[in-house]
C-alpha cells in the first residue's frame, strides 16, 4: 500500500466532501421531484470508500455493490456530471438513463453496478473474481453489502464456494447499524457479523469505518491474500449513515441524539482535524477545497439539467429480441 501521506489526506478531504455535498444535492432536488424512485444516500459511511480505494489497483481490481451506489463509481473514475444525469433519467447519464438511482454501473471502471436485490450483488462479486482466476487476470473484487443482506442465504452459498475455490474477492459488509430499518441485535443472535467468516475458516474480522486509515490498511492486507492467491476475506466494516435507509425512511428506530453522536466521529471531520493538526493546509487552503467542491457539484446539477431525456426508442433497443425463437409457435 502506497504511504498515507498529506497529498492522500488532502485527498481524503476532497474527495469525501465532494461525495458528502453530491448526495446532499441529490436530497434536496429529490424534494423536487427531479430525482424519482428510490434514493439511497452514502453519508457518514465515506471513509469506507476512501480507505478501500487507497489500497486498490484501479488499473485491475473491481467492485460490485448494493444499491447505495452513487459516489463509488466516482471514487473509481466515472465522470459525476453523468451519474447524476443517470440519477435524472437523462440520456447523457451512465445507463442513458434507464438505470437510475439503484443500477450506477461502469464496465469501463470496473465497477460492477449497484443492484436493488438484497444480497443479490454477492454471489455475483464472487462470478467476477471466478472469471478473473478462470483468465488468469490480476485483478481483485472488492463485494460490498450492507449488514441486512449478511442475513441472505445466498451469502453462505458464495462463503463456501469463494473459500473452496480460492476466490480473489474480498466480501466486504458496510455495517451502518439498522439494514433497511431493523437493528443488527434484532435480526440474529450475534452482533458480531465478521464471525460468519468462520464457519468457513475464512480470514475475517472487524474494521472501524469511520476512519480511512484503519479502513485503508485492512482492505491492504485482504487484496495483498486475494493477489497471492491466497482466496478471500471478511471484513465487517463498523460505520453509520446519517440519514434514513431511503428518503421515504420516517427513522423511527433511532434517536437524533443517536446520530449527533456518531457525527461527533464523522470520517470528514476526523481528516479535517488531522490536516490542521499536521498542517498539511492551512484554514484558508481547506476554504479553497470547499469553493472547489461546491464548484462542481454546481457543475453536475446544471449538465444533468440541461441534458436531454432518452428518446422512447432506447427503451426498446436495450431488450433481448430474436425473431426467428425457434419455439414460438404461430397460428395458421
Amino acid at each position: 500500500m502506497q504511504k498515507i501521506t498529506k497529498e492522500v489526506y488532502l485527498k481524503w478531504y476532497e474527495d469525501m466532501l465532494f461525495w458528502r455535498k453530491f448526495e446532499d444535492k441529490l436530497a434536496a432536488v429529490y424534494i423536487q421531484q427531479k430525482v424519482r424512485g428510490f434514493l439511497h444516500l452514502y453519508n457518514g459511511q465515506e471513509a469506507v470508500l476512501a480507505g478501500a480505494l487507497h489500497a486498490m489497483d484501479l488499473t485491475k481490481d473491481k467492485m460490485i455493490t448494493a444499491y447505495r451506489n452513487h459516489v463509488q463509481p466516482i471514487g473509481m473514475g466515472v465522470d459525476p456530471r453523468r451519474v447524476m444525469a443517470e440519477l435524472y433519467g437523462k440520456a447523457t447519464g451512465t445507463s442513458q438513463g434507464l438505470g437510475g438511482s439503484m443500477h450506477i454501473f461502469s464496465k469501463e471502471h470496473r465497477f460492477y453496478g449497484g443492484h436493488g436485490i438484497v444480497g443479490g450483488q454477492i454471489p455475483l462479486g464472487a462470478g467476477i473474481a471466478f472469471g478473473d482466476k478462470y483468465h488468469g487476470v490480476d485483478g481483485v473484487t472488492l463485494c460490498c453489502f450492507g449488514d441486512g443482506a449478511a442475513r441472505q442465504g445466498s451469502l453462505h452459498e458464495t462463503f463456501n464456494l469463494a473459500m473452496l475455490w480460492k476466490l480473489p474477492v474480498v466480501f466486504v459488509c458496510e455495517n451502518n447499524g439498522y439494514a433497511m430499518g431493523t437493528s443488527v441485535e434484532r435480526t440474529a443472535n450475534h452482533t458480531d457479523v465478521w464471525k460468519l467468516g468462520k464457519g468457513y475458516e475464512m480470514p475475517c474480522g472487524p474494521v472501524d469505518g469511520m476512519n480511512p486509515v484503519k479502513v485503508a490498511e485492512a482492505f491492504d492486507e485482504a487484496i495483498k491474500r486475494a493477489r497471492r492467491g491466497d482466496g478471500p476475506t471478511f471484513l465487517e466494516l463498523k460505520t453509520y449513515r446519517y440519514r434514513g435507509h431511503s428518503m421515504s425512511d420516517a427513522q423511527h428506530y433511532r434517536t437524533k441524539e443517536e446520530v449527533e453522536e456518531y457525527k461527533k466521529i464523522d470520517p470528514i471531520t476526523q481528516v479535517k482535524a488531522t490536516i490542521l493538526e499536521k498542517n498539511y493546509a492551512t484554514e484558508d487552503d481547506i476554504k479553497v477545497i470547499n469553493k472547489r467542491v461546491k464548484d462542481l457539484v454546481s457543475e453536475c446539477e446544471k449538465f444533468a439539467e440541461e441534458s436531454p431525456f432518452p428518446e422512447k426508442h432506447v427503451m426498446y433497443d436495450v431488450v433481448y429480441e430474436q425473431e426467428d425463437y425457434p419455439f414460438i409457435q404461430h397460428k395458421l
